[in-house]
């Protein structure tokens, strides 16, 4: 008996010793993986916050000698960021309210309204995923010249109002888990698909909605390639072109470069920081059920 309880004692101990060294190797990988994926945001801090004398010197230094906090004041005074974030700030809402709706909308359609042809329609929607955006480039240039949006916000906004096929997947894939008797309760009570898409699925879709409402704001947020084709005008250029005062012919301003950078990547970090439950949630399939 005795023989018996050591040899219990033993396994589980050899047990608790894995479970141990499998907790701190995957600590260890964890630990090496953040260093690798925070490092360059420490090199856009550090850069930030030298001269550049010091930027320039070789081997580099990841601590800055002398800290040149003034290099954010001067990042701001030196061209209007202030009217470049309220530009940037209305477009990325507008995108946001596009994206959310058009293509829970659209998605409400592909999940829940059974219909001939939707799984083909669906497909076709889909497979516009794998058509390169620089294919698509030149003709919505041309068609929004034609429509006479060069020079205007328009071309940034209305294609947002028209889905996306990646939203419209992800947000169909997550209200395919929502009970179908609910949607049937809500007609028998008279509710058409307006009411149903609304007052329904809306409510109990809010992480995949705050998913499509980061990955939106994300994308208008850092967009550099559709203000640059469209927008002429410096009064209505985003903070992705105002950025580009710092980058010259001949030199880059280098440390007023990445402090403007990180201005601008601060609200991207502070949405994902606070709604980051959200956004797990939302990436879940499963999760849609729960309501």
């Amino acid at each position: 008996m005795k023989d018996s309880s050591q040899i219990r004692n033993s396994y589980f101990q050899s047990v608790k010793l894995k479970k141990r060294l499998i907790k701190i190797i995957v600590t260890i990988i964890l630990t090496f993986g953040s260093i690798l994926i925070l490092s360059p945001i420490w090199w856009m801090v550090s850069t930030s916050l030298k001269d550049m004398k010091e930027i320039m010197t070789y081997p580099p230094t990841f601590i800055p000698k002398e800290f040149h906090f003034e290099n954010y004041i001067k990042t701001i005074q030196a061209a209007p960021f202030g009217r470049y974030a309220l530009n940037t700030l209305f477009i990325t809402i507008c995108v946001v309210i596009g994206s959310v709706l058009a293509n829970s909308f659209i998605a409400y359609g592909f999940a829940k309204i059974r219909f001939k042809g939707s799984n083909l329609l669906f497909t076709i929607v889909l497979a516009t995923m794998m058509i390169p955006g620089f294919v698509t480039m030149i003709p919505q240039y041309i068609l929004f010249s034609k429509l006479g949006w060069i020079n205007t916000y328009l071309p940034l906004i209305v294609p947002s109002f028209f889905g996306s096929a990646f939203f419209i997947f992800l947000l169909r894939q997550f209200f395919l888990t929502i009970p179908n008797e609910l949607i049937e309760a809500a007609k028998i009570d008279g509710a058409n698909h307006l009411y149903i898409w609304w007052k329904i699925i809306i409510p109990l879709s809010k992480p995949a909605i705050a998913t499509v409402a980061i990955f939106a704001f994300n994308g208008a947020w850092n967009d550099l390639l559709g203000p640059l084709l469209y927008i002429n005008d410096e009064s209505l250029y985003t903070l992705q072109i105002g950025l580009q005062v710092f980058r010259g012919q001949n030199d880059t301003q280098w440390n007023y470069l990445m402090a403007g950078s990180l201005l601008v990547l601060l609200p991207v970090i502070l949405l994902f920081f606070f709604f980051q439950r959200y956004f797990i949630e939302g990436m879940n399939l499963t999760a849609g059920s729960k309501g």
